[in-house]
């Protein structure tokens, strides 16, 4: 008895140091806060735990913000042993660096505690979607459905939902629904065998169904079951019609296997909106798998990147656009500006049927474009100036935002007041973010290019120092020193560093920030 009160007071106080231990992770909404101290022990406290790397003035951080709280509060509601977690890269940048976060925010995964190949975050910014991605990768790929409230659960609590219908769940059909299952992060894949599930759904053989909170409700598989079937299947449908672009909806938008998109700028606060939104739902319907149909409020200053890129103003929409985002983006303009149905859907049609030209945007030539020692281009001067065949032309393509433009700029000014009175030698400038040329497709800023004398329309990149004294000897080199063919540059792109995080924000032009 003596030995139980001697030793009571120290269980006590080791009871009260792992209490204290396992409290040491400060939490923010339900989000664990993990800084150097602490995250080796968050990774040995949590089998599953998913870590966002954010930076405090990041924009896309705050966005995903709300929907990463969202996603914790519902697995910590159905006693999910997944926690969600954050680290401010900005405070912890050994921790940063250790993991090889380049940009914000930098989502990871960690499984007991395995530090050495956490997996990358690759799914959606909704809170579903982070719930469906994490379930994949800690659970199976589709749940078995043990009876109709099973099924009824999984197809109301999620935006999207597939369920496998077959009647043995290890035949070779149902092999390649697990397939396809394994293949999709973001959406919830259920699989029976049940017969009253087969009768609530209206099923009486094997089949694949689809089920949405939007448009039709529910789609239903036909054709053979395989895998690359079912994926074409469930990308095809598992979009709304239309879709927002938000910070949320960004990654479904582009990570698709749709690569046309068409765009109405609309602001909210138009009249009429839900009738013009309603228009261009009707032109959708027969483009389904072929253009991707987005409406995107012009009014949001989030969106104001996006009504430059296509070199619009908040006065000129409603508006309607066309990009295909392959290896080049190209853009498409409609002959018409009215908004109906029928237009839409014959500019897609014209468009699909390949009658519809590149859209290059272009400001007017100013009155004093060549007063200056730096000459100004456009889109409508630019051919005449660059390929005169007579002159030596080099170009800086640059964005009014770019802070390494803005640092350039009095070293440009100086290198065109040194050739100002050369008889063969032209410096000069384009505002890439309003006007675009055929010859040249500006992938970042600024970019400079060296258009030599002669007819063989020859574009040279140049990729030496950005100094007075090297542009000199470029040019005086006749675009030799510091100078790289563009057939040669296209066989070093793939070899290229990606830039490093501190590098200017928005200096690329990305396809997903449009």
């Amino acid at each position: 008895m003596k030995t139980v009160r001697f030793f009571a007071p120290l269980l006590c106080l080791l009871w009260l140091g792992q209490a204290c231990s396992a409290a040491d992770i400060e939490e923010e909404e339900g989000v664990l806060v993990l800084k150097s101290a602490n995250f080796e022990q968050a990774l040995e406290q949590y089998q599953h735990i998913l870590v966002e790397f954010y930076a405090p003035w990041c924009g896309h951080c705050k966005a995903l913000a709300p929907e990463y709280v969202k996603a914790a509060a519902k697995l910590k509601s159905e006693n999910s042993e997944i926690r969600l977690a954050k680290v401010d890269a900005t405070e912890e940048s050994e921790l940063a660096q250790q993991f090889g976060v380049r940009g914000y925010p930098t989502i990871k995964f960690f499984r007991n505690g395995d530090k050495s190949s956490p997996k990358e975050y690759s799914a959606g910014r909704e809170a579903d979607d982070i719930i469906n991605w994490l379930k994949k990768r800690t659970g199976p790929a589709a749940t078995i459905l043990a009876d109709v409230s099973a099924a009824e659960n999984l197809v109301e609590s999620n935006e999207v939902a597939v369920i496998g219908f077959f009647k043995d769940a290890e035949s070779d059909v149902a092999k390649q629904f697990f397939l396809a299952a394994e293949s999709i992060d973001d959406i919830p894949f259920g699989i029976t065998s049940n017969s009253d599930i087969f009768a609530k759904y209206q099923l009486n053989k094997d089949g694949v169904a689809l089920f949405k909170k939007f448009d039709e409700g529910r789609n239903n598989f036909d054709g053979e079951i395989t895998k690359e079937n079912l994926l074409n299947f469930i990308k095809s449908n598992q979009l709304p019609l239309v879709i927002e672009f938000t910070e949320q909806t960004a990654p479904k938008i582009f990570g698709g296997e749709i690569k046309t998109h068409i765009l109405l700028f609309l602001p909210k606060s138009v009249e009429d909106y839900q009738g013009k939104l309603d228009n261009f739902k009707k032109a959708a319907e027969g483009f389904k798998g072929k253009i991707l149909f987005i409406f995107i409020d012009s009014d949001h200053s989030d969106n104001q990147r996006i009504l430059e890129f296509f070199g619009l103003k908040k006065e000129e929409c409603p508006a309607i656009r066309l990009i295909t985002l392959e290896e080049e983006m190209t853009k498409y303009k409609p002959e018409s500006d009215e908004l109906t149905p029928e237009n839409i859907r014959d500019f897609c049609h014209k468009f699909l049927e390949g009658k519809v030209k590149p859209h290059l945007m272009s400001q007017e030539i100013s009155d004093d474009w060549d007063k200056q020692p730096v000459k100004v281009l456009v889109g409508k001067n630019f051919e005449e100036v660059a390929f005169d065949e007579n002159k030596n032309v080099f170009v800086e393509f640059y964005a009014p935002w770019c802070g390494h433009c803005k640092q350039l700029a009095p070293i440009w000014d100086k290198l065109g007041e040194t050739y100002k009175d050369h008889e063969s030698i032209i410096i000069a400038k384009m505002d890439s973010t309003a006007n675009e040329v055929e010859a040249v497709k500006v992938h970042s800023f600024p970019t400079l290019k060296f258009f030599p004398a002669g007819p063989a329309r020859t574009v040279v990149d140049y990729n030496g120092e950005r100094t007075l004294e090297g542009f000199k000897k470029f040019l005086e080199s006749g675009g030799k020193d510091g100078g790289i063919d563009e057939e040669d540059l296209k066989d070093l792109e793939d070899v290229e560093e990606e830039p490093d995080v501190d590098e200017e924000e928005g200096a690329t032009i990305q396809k997903d920030e449009l």
